[in-house]
């Protein structure tokens, strides 16, 4: 069995919540992780379906420059509403379910089937 050895500087290692952009206290961090999975999710139907970001930018609705943006996940410019009108458009079927919680303040998240 191998064993590592200590540096003569030790790392702090926190911990993460689950949500990046909330351990970098950025603002809006839960419609940023939402924005950041519907976008893997666009992703991955383009690469599964083999088209060209020209193609896609013709499904989309969207130029060509605005795909390559999208799919190195620079959400940024397109809102909730957009990412899930590029969903539809590419044929997926978007449900939203709300519901009450038992916290103080509710979450967002995305559940793929």
């Amino acid at each position: 069995m191998k064993t590592k050895r200590k540096s003569a500087r030790s790392a702090h290692v926190t911990e993460g919540s689950g949500n990046v952009f909330a351990d970098l206290g950025l603002p809006n961090a839960d419609q940023e992780l939402l924005k950041a999975r519907l976008t893997l999710q666009i992703y991955c139907i383009i690469k599964d379906r083999g088209i060209t970001q020209a193609e896609a930018g013709k499904i989309l609705g969207i130029s060509q420059p605005h795909v390559s943006a999208l799919v190195r996940n620079r959400s940024g410019n397109f809102s909730l509403g957009r990412l899930i009108d590029f969903l539809t458009a590419l044929g997926q079927d978007v449900e939203i379910t709300v519901r009450p919680t038992r916290k103080d303040h509710g979450q967002m998240s995305v559940v793929l089937a």
